[in-house]
């Protein structure tokens, strides 16, 4: 989905002969949306007209180089490459030209101010040099975003301090922020706001469309006897486009971590119900939404890791990939809304009553086969969902499915998925239970080890497998605990003999050493549920020994030499010659 904006530009020359201000707004080709929208605004400063020329060449510039940068890029990154190259450009043809003089001895140069906006995902950055402006006018009020780079009445450089062409380095200010529907953003060079004060402004790029109201700005700041060109841009903030990683990942940064919340206290709104969990990592507290009544989970870190970036990142991560799955509300999945003016860092779940199956196990409650086999249709279902997204989830396990008062069963905890635009650290941690992960896991080759959505099927086969029969398929592993593996588990039915066969067969198979005797996709296994009896699947090959322990060709070799020697030695000592 991409933005919804209305732009508006008005530019004039006003008293000068010459006009030298310059704006444009680029906007993404169908295949560049993940880059945005960009805006840019500049003021050249010169004598001979060459600041027109340093003007539309830096903006004209920006607008199309900035969507041939690699999209990995970060916006400042893109932005301070694109124009320190502009800035070098223009202060190597300024110093060809320094030989040049007119007729009042000024050298012949050309430079410019610039002020740039870059609109992606729920976020937006800014990029300054000069004093051209920018303003965000949000719920009433007008903010100017920029600070202008002047000092003194020099007559060169127009009392500037910093331009794009003045000098070999250049120091650009940036400033992030997020977006809300109904912003307006109003850039605008000297010839406008050095005439007009901020509440005059507000009231005229408030008037009518953005278009209406950039011609006005323009109108009124020339009628106000403006001597200088006069120039408005004006967007506004109809919609917004998906949200992106680095728009969590920047609230997660900039928003501090709220301290402890205790029961009756008032969070953006909401209410803190309880303290549900906290494990020195994170706190998970019900929360009230005061103005609907809705029941929330609110997810935050712990005091002890509030400094902790890869912490921060990972919580990001999983608030952001959260939304993206469940955006459309996607059955088996807890949804997860994106907070709108957040004081502080946290992620945001609908709330449900109920209990994890974890709980239930431990509570002995009964399952019969009929409901355990619907229950786990729907959780493959809610995995299958995760897979086409391209997550796998590394934690699945009876603690992390979830029965609400609804009578839905939800996959719970995104916190250590895998998304594929994951944080470093979280990607190279070893995540998930050991009991529930599957054996090629603890290989020393990473290329065994990779998890793939099969993990996932793995765990979730031992999860079917101590569903029915109260018991894990070998045992409590521990990290590393690789011999556990050396036998194939007993088949459920001996152990709860109202499992039908074709069950059995279909969790031998889930659970199985092998990795290529289990399913390949939920697909799979969700169509092996649903047939059931109507089309078994043919009994799990047994693991042959050499397979569960290739030691074990050795260790008979060794049992038989010793027994072989203890004979001899008894013969040689008790039996007559």
């Amino acid at each position: 989905m991409s933005f919804d904006l209305d732009v508006g530009y008005a530019s004039q020359r006003g008293p000068r002969s010459v006009l030298e201000d310059h704006a444009g707004v680029g906007q993404p080709a169908p295949h560049e949306e993940a880059w945005g929208v960009i805006a840019a605004l500049a003021d050249g400063v010169s004598t001979g007209g060459l600041g027109g020329e340093a003007a539309q060449t830096t903006v004209e510039t920006l607008l199309r180089d900035y969507y041939a940068t690699p999209a990995t890029w970060d916006t400042t990154v893109a932005l301070d490459r694109l124009i320190g190259a502009q800035n070098a450009w223009l202060a190597d043809h300024n110093r060809r030209r320094q030989g040049v003089r007119n007729l009042e001895g000024l050298g012949v140069a050309g430079m410019t101010t610039l002020t740039a906006i870059v609109l992606r995902g729920h976020g937006y950055t800014m990029a300054h040099v000069g004093d051209t402006r920018a303003y965000l006018l949000r719920a009433g009020e007008c903010t100017q975003l920029t600070q202008d780079h002047t000092l003194g009445p020099l007559e060169f450089q127009g009392g500037l301090t910093r331009a794009v062409g003045l000098d070999d380095g250049l120091r650009v200010d940036y400033l992030e922020g997020d977006l809300q529907i109904g912003d307006t953003f109003v850039l605008t060079s000297d010839g406008v706001h050095g005439v007009l004060k901020p509440k005059l402004l507000k009231a005229l790029a408030e008037q009518g469309d953005a278009q209406e109201a950039s011609e006005a700005l323009v109108a009124k700041a020339l009628a106000s006897n403006g001597r200088d060109n006069a120039t408005a841009l004006v967007i506004r903030v109809k919609g917004l486009a998906a949200a992106r990683l680095e728009d969590a990942e920047r609230r997660g940064r900039q928003l501090p971590v709220p301290s402890r919340l205790q029961p009756g206290d008032v969070i953006d709104g909401m209410r803190v119900e309880a303290c549900v969990f906290a494990n020195g990592v994170h706190r998970l507290y019900q929360v009230r939404h005061q103005q609907t009544g809705e029941l929330l989970a609110l997810k935050t870190l712990h005091e002890a890791r509030a400094n902790d970036p890869e912490e921060r990142a990972m919580l990001a991560h999983e608030a952001w990939l959260g939304a993206r799955v469940t955006e459309r509300k996607t059955k088996g999945l807890v949804h997860v809304h994106e907070p709108k003016d957040a004081s502080s860092f946290y992620a945001l779940f609908d709330w449900h009553s109920g209990q994890t199956l974890g709980e239930l196990l431990q509570a002995k409650k009964h399952f019969t086969v009929t409901e355990i086999v619907e229950a786990a249709a729907n959780v493959v279902r809610a995995l299958g969902r995760l897979h086409q997204f391209g997550v796998i989830h590394r934690d699945i396990k009876p603690d992390n499915v979830h029965l609400a008062d609804d009578g839905q069963w939800r996959l719970l905890d995104l916190g250590v998925a895998l998304s594929g635009k994951e944080p470093e650290s979280l990607r190279v941690l070893h995540a998930g239970t050991p009991s529930y992960m599957n054996p090629e896991q603890w290989s020393e080759d990473p290329d065994v080890a990779r998890v793939s959505p099969q993990s996932d099927l793995f765990a979730f086969g031992v999860t079917l497998y101590q569903w029915l029969t109260g018991r894990l398929p070998y045992g409590e592993i521990e990290p590393y605990q690789v011999g556990r593996y050396r036998r194939d588990p007993t088949p459920p039915s001996r152990l709860r003999p109202d499992v039908p066969i074709w069950l059995d067969h279909l969790v031998l198979k889930a659970v199985a050493r092998d990795p290529r005797q289990r399913f390949e996709t939920a697909e799979e296994l969700l169509l092996a549920l649903e047939r059931g009896a109507s089309r078994p699947l043919s009994a799990p090959l047994s693991t042959p020994l050499l397979a569960r322990d290739p030691m074990a060709i050795w260790k008979i070799a060794l049992a038989v030499s010793v027994l072989l020697n203890v004979l001899m030695a008894y013969w040689l000592l008790f039996l007559p010659h």
